[in-house]
């Protein structure tokens, strides 16, 4: 082991061997994404897949971690400033940039792990369908400001969506109701609010959950499906479904064709084009 991993050999003997020859892609690169692909490259994986389609605008800037004024006045892509970043921190990584996801879809197929920090439901359900389908682990980050009775709510969380485990749908984070919200009012919310720190929250835990799968340092301890972030007391707890999901198996994973098909197309999907 290097020198410079030296500090992370109870992740095991061979753990930077592992996490060097390890693929993984980011799908959203603002918020959430910006701290997963700069954890990740901290931590020595070596190959990244960075998709997002948009480019950094000034409102970018108070959370996208690796940018700065000028790529806003560049209006720069914001995978390229993702991969400036990873490769200042590790020069020896390969990092694969994409725009649409769903356009790349032959990049995203051979990820050992894909990590989502999308904003919208539609995504997120696009998301989770192509990995199950590719028998691929998604995780998965969410973060919303919303009233409450004295001033601003912060909440979030973290969802596993493992093959042959716990879905986004067991786990309440996509419904049907959600979905028809965000189709009926597409393009009348605008910008959502975001702030720097609970996306670093999240994105700490995204990285943490990948790197558990990868190596399995401390395999007593099964990684939840769900971990719930509570912005205004900062703290994270096991998501309250849990309990009752205990011993049930994902029924909306679990047809014939539903996990694991080699001949799907990310087509099939009929994704909408507009949806980060």
């Amino acid at each position: 082991m290097s020198i410079r991993h030296s500090r992370q050999d109870f992740l095991g003997d061979k753990s930077q061997e592992v996490l060097a020859s390890s693929r993984i892609g980011i799908v959203g690169l603002c918020g959430g994404g910006s701290h997963v692909a700069q954890q990740l490259a901290h931590t020595g994986v070596g190959n990244i897949v960075a998709a997002d389609f948009d480019h950094v605008e000034d409102p970018n800037l108070n959370r996208m971690v690796g940018s700065c004024p000028g790529d806003a006045r560049l209006r720069r892509p914001k995978p390229h400033v993702i991969r400036d970043l990873i490769l200042r921190i590790n020069p020896e990584a390969r990092v694969e940039i994409a725009g649409r996801w769903q356009e790349s879809g032959d990049l995203l197929r051979t990820c050992d792990i894909v990590i989502g920090c999308v904003d919208s439901f539609t995504a997120r359900d696009e998301l989770e369908k192509f990995c199950r389908r590719f028998m691929i682990p998604y995780i998965d980050i969410g973060m919303d400001v919303h009233c409450v009775a004295n001033g601003f709510g912060i909440s979030g969380q973290v969802a596993l969506s493992m093959p042959g485990g716990h879905c986004l749908w067991c786990n309440g984070i996509l419904t049907t109701e959600r979905l028809k919200q965000e189709q009926q009012n597409y393009g009348a919310a605008g910008g959502k609010p975001q702030v720097i720190w609970p996306n670093g929250v999240l994105a700490s835990i995204a990285v943490g959950h990948a790197v558990s799968l990868l190596l399995p340092w401390n395999s007593d301890l099964p990684l939840p499906s769900l971990i719930q972030y509570d912005g205004n007391r900062h703290i994270t707890r096991p998501g309250a479904r849990l309990q009752f999901l205990k011993d049930v198996p994902c029924p909306h994973y679990s047809g014939e064709g539903e996990i694991g098909d080699p001949f799907f197309s990310v087509t099939s999907l009929n994704f909408d084009p507009t949806a980060c």
